[in-house]
């Protein structure tokens, strides 16, 4: 699962640009951070349309390709965080990887609920405009409490995860995380809305990181961190809206 790699974004952390200073050479810009993120965002697309249309033709080979994805996927997301340096190929890497998953799972939902897919991808990109318009306007910022309670918040999120993890290889889940209950429903609301909360950090750190002159490879490690909340909210999209669609 995307969202067990985050932490309040394990990838972008107050410690993320030291040792990372551009010392000759171009630095870090915005543009190019948002140049690199769309990048990212065109691999995953490409691989999860291969998926996509495996689950139709193929979809015998998918769960292959869709655990091969989730897999790679995490382990590229971990060489990226503890080297910074290689983001540049291992960010695209990871990227791939999780188009392969995405792909896949969105595809095997959207035959169960037709058109799931489609909602999930365009509240995704909705929500992440809101947030982007509340950051650069000034109306939502990074202040230090409201980064406390979402770390706090996040990381009260992946411990629930991680312990439905665990009880799962003895046969049992957390209820609620799975229920299409009002309380169930109500879980899922606010996991998205923790995710998004997380974009305001993604953005804080990408312009700390500008303004700190980091290393031109930076770019690829910023757009990294931000695909790393897109996935884990386009996710949590998918699961909230099944859980209204089973009602």
């Amino acid at each position: 699962m995307p969202g067990l790699l985050k932490t309040s974004n394990p990838a972008l952390n107050a410690k993320t640009f030291e040792g990372h200073v551009a010392v000759a050479g171009e630095a870090m810009t915005l543009q190019g951070t948002v140049n690199k993120t769309g990048f990212l965002l065109f691999c995953a697309s490409a691989t999860a349309a291969y998926t996509w249309h495996l689950v139709r033709v193929q979809p015998e080979s998918v769960a292959a390709w869709m655990w091969g994805g989730l897999i790679g996927g995490l382990v590229f997301a971990l060489v990226t965080i503890f080297k910074k340096e290689w983001s540049p190929v291992t960010a695209t890497i990871y990227a791939l990887c999780e188009g392969l998953a995405l792909g896949g799972i969105s595809a095997v939902l959207n035959t169960a609920y037709p058109g799931i897919a489609i909602e999930a991808l365009g509240l995704t990109a909705a929500v992440t405009v809101v947030m982007l318009l509340l950051y650069t306007s000034g109306m939502v910022r990074a202040t230090p409490k409201f980064t406390i309670g979402v770390i706090a918040a996040t990381g009260g999120i992946f411990l629930f995860y991680m312990i439905d993890l665990v009880m799962g290889f003895f046969g049992h889940h957390i209820s609620l995380l799975y229920s299409n209950g009002p309380v169930g429903i109500g879980i899922g609301v606010l996991i998205v809305i923790v995710a998004a909360l997380n974009l305001i950090l993604d953005f804080d750190f990408v312009e700390t990181g500008v303004h700190a002159g980091a290393a031109k490879y930076m770019e690829w490690y910023g757009a990294f961190g931000i695909m790393v909340t897109l996935v884990w909210m386009y996710v949590e999209m998918l699961r909230l809206l099944s859980k209204i669609r089973s009602r």
